[in-house]
């Protein structure tokens, strides 16, 4: 692993120090700057699909059927996004379901269309990725049962998306990597088989042990990510009354992390989160599961979700694919 860059000082690269302006120019693009009605509007715009959305998210990789479905989730029925490639395949597909990162706040399945849709076709994979409830309205625990109920539902649906119910990995970034990992050990508890977690900048520790974390107490240019975003995003997901070592919202504070799905966890250097990810990387690695850490010392949170801006992008969906091939054929 690459050593993290000091955010404070470090050279940004022409790509992300455009996106930091971008996104420190727009309030929108901050939920710490946001006001309770921005925040309520933020929730319901719906991306629209091309231009100028794309050019900000990355467009769809070509050759990849998107399709809008729902599923019976335990709280009522839910948005999906499903991804197939076009091209006729002999045998069934591995199937990755998907979760959105936006501290669990903001943010949908549909902006991951890029990322998606290349692990879609990179992968020859099925990939269901699954509009979960948000905070505040819907606190922890809502996003962890509506990504489970999602994992549970696509492996029993896996045939009819074209899939095999054998082969089934998770992936999420940021908040949605703390749901894939969550689900990753719910799912072992329950007999359900994953095959693959891919973990991206995941927050895996909410207790107060961030607060000592050099890659946190380095954020003073709050590149993408501020630590004030994450004090919101965290105030509004998890109720006062929760047990911050509970694994659904730690999944560092597992009582058990062993036989877990084999794991590529994607790190940020310019990332307040980034150790939090070395540290789960670690206590995976400590319990005998197989882990790859991919680190890119001068991307920032998010940098996948911005694939035009950053550099990054491409190589991390490269090593994402490439372990998932290893886990998933």
């Amino acid at each position: 692993m690459h050593d993290v860059i000091d955010a404070g000082t470090a050279r940004l690269r022409p790509g992300v120090r455009l996106l930091d302006r971008l996104m420190k120019a727009n309030a929108g693009f901050s939920v710490a700057r946001m006001t309770p009605e921005q925040l309520e509007r933020a929730q319901s715009t719906v991306i629209p699909d091309g231009a100028p959305a794309s050019l900000f998210l990355g467009r769809r990789a070509p050759g990849v059927d998107v399709r809008s479905t729902t599923f019976p989730a335990r709280h009522g029925d839910l948005p999906l996004r499903v991804y197939t490639p076009e091209a006729w395949s002999r045998t069934p597909r591995p199937v990755v379901v998907n979760f959105h990162g936006g501290g669990f706040v903001l943010g949908s399945a549909r902006q991951q269309d890029w990322t998606c849709t290349q692990v879609a076709k990179e992968l020859d994979a099925v990939v269901v990725a699954v509009d979960y409830r948000l905070a505040p309205t819907h606190r922890f625990p809502a996003g962890v049962e509506d990504c489970y109920d999602a994992l549970v539902w696509t492996a029993a649906h896996a045939v009819d998306l074209g899939g095999d119910p054998t082969r089934i990995g998770v992936m999420g970034d940021s908040a949605g990597g703390n749901l894939a990992a969550v689900v990753s050990i719910m799912a072992r508890d329950a007999g359900l088989r994953v095959g693959h977690q891919a973990l991206i900048y995941p927050v895996a520790d909410m207790t107060d042990a961030i607060d000592s974390d050099p890659s946190y107490v380095g954020n003073v240019r709050g590149i993408v990510l501020s630590n004030d975003d994450m004090a919101v995003f965290h105030g509004h997901y998890v109720p006062e009354d929760a047990d911050p070592t509970d694994f659904r919202l730690s999944p560092l504070h597992a009582p058990d992390l062993s036989d877990l799905p084999p794991a590529v966890i994607v790190l940020a250097g310019l990332d307040p989160l980034h150790d939090n990810g070395v540290r789960y990387a670690q206590a995976l690695a400590d319990a005998g599961n197989e882990v790859r850490v991919e680190d890119f010392h001068e991307m920032p949170h998010g940098f996948l979700s911005f694939p035009y801006f950053c550099r990054g992008a491409r190589p991390a969906v490269d090593a994402i694919v490439a372990s998932q091939r290893a886990a998933l054929y």
